[in-house]
């Protein structure tokens, strides 16, 4: 196997958490409630959104391929993880390694652009509402659905490509529970500045471009809200998009601290904690946000559940 002029090594060492061994244990279950808990509430918001008829609107069409995509993204570090935490063997293949950071990083990219598209739903459902039925038609949404991913999917073809043709010289050992493109970056023997460039560059502007858009949109959707003179139409307007605004928070935190300014610098402890965080705590808390911010979520959520149990019961 090679990677760039080097030979590249068949199997890669995720040193993940291994430095405070008495950690991994209390950590394995922490993250397997968390990823239990990440797969039964996307799974949940899918379901919900595909077979209740009163979520048939582009807000649940997006609001489902977010949960789809953070159970990909989720899926793709944690199992590992997870494996990782539980025994000695702290490997991983260099096949499994790259095929980690491919998709990571798609999926990462992926939704940076689908949070500013929601954004764009919500700014034209509060600002052109009488107009909204015919922007954000069917056809229009599975357009920006496929623009969010197919960006997501140029940006890891660039980023990763660049990296996987560092010469590493024999470094096997990955300093993070995943592998990544700044740790990769860091584990190469050769100047590395047009490659911390590049991840600066693509990374301001999958992050900052559209978080920018987000707070453009919010700022147009908080000057119309403002105008309703009603208190309760200003609270329903505030609640819809509530549930949006913290999401971004939580996303868009630590992916810029990690690829706006990838610095060498920086504690790899918190680069740790700031990638588990995003890869999944924030998958994990959306679907919650959602549902508990969203009275129309809520009300479809409690129709199934209902409607499970009286199949269950004329079963039994």
């Amino acid at each position: 196997v090679t990677l760039g002029n080097a030979s590249a090594p068949r199997v890669f060492i995720l040193l993940g958490f291994s430095s405070h061994p008495w950690l991994e244990m209390p950590l394995f279950t922490v993250v397997l409630v968390t990823y239990i808990c990440t797969l039964v509430g996307n799974i949940s918001i899918i379901v919900v959104c595909r077979v209740d008829p009163r979520l048939d609107s582009p807000m649940y069409f997006f609001l489902s391929n977010l949960s789809f995509l953070d159970l990909c993204f989720t899926t793709t570090t944690i199992p590992q993880l997870l494996l990782n935490l539980w025994g000695p063997d702290k490997s991983i293949s260099y096949g499994g390694c790259v095929t980690q950071f491919y998709i990571f990083h798609f999926l990462g990219a992926t939704e940076c652009i689908l949070l500013a598209v929601m954004s764009l739903d919500r700014y034209i459902a509060i600002c052109k509402p009488l107009r909204y039925p015919t922007i954000m038609r069917q056809s229009i949404c599975a357009l920006l659905v496929a623009t969010a991913w197919l960006s997501g999917l140029a940006n890891s073809l660039l980023q990763s490509s660049l990296t996987i043709q560092l010469p590493l010289c024999g470094n096997n050992k990955v300093d993070n529970f995943l592998c990544e493109v700044p740790v990769m970056i860091k584990m190469s023997c050769v100047d590395t500045t047009f490659n911390v460039t590049m991840l600066s560059i693509v990374g301001t502007f999958y992050s900052l471009v559209p978080l920018s858009f987000i707070l453009v949109s919010y700022a147009f959707i908080v000057a119309s809200v403002l105008k309703i003179k009603s208190s309760e139409g200003k609270k329903k307007a505030f609640n819809t998009c509530g549930a949006h605004v913290m999401v971004v928070s939580l996303f868009y935190g630590p992916v810029i601290s990690m690829y706006v300014q990838p610095s060498a610098t920086k504690s790899q402890d918190k680069n740790k904690i700031m990638s588990l965080f995003y890869s999944l705590v924030t998958p994990m808390l959306n679907p919650f946000i959602y549902t508990l911010r969203n009275k129309d979520m809520k009300g479809a959520m409690k129709r199934l559940l209902v409607s499970l149990y009286h199949q269950r019961t004329e079963q039994g």
